[in-house]
């Protein structure tokens, strides 16, 4: 079950990465996001 849980959150923890990527920088400071914060955002959503 450990295994099928850690592959479920790396899948949301990439597709968050993918989605906020694929935002403007001016879209990203909207909702009060930089570009290098990215990563810790993601992870912060699994």
């Amino acid at each position: 079950m450990n295994l099928i849980r850690n592959y479920r959150n790396w899948r949301r923890y990439r597709e968050t990465v993918t989605e906020l990527s694929r935002l403007s920088n001016r879209e990203l400071n909207d909702l009060g996001i930089n570009r290098g914060d990215i990563p810790f955002v993601a992870r912060k959503s699994v």
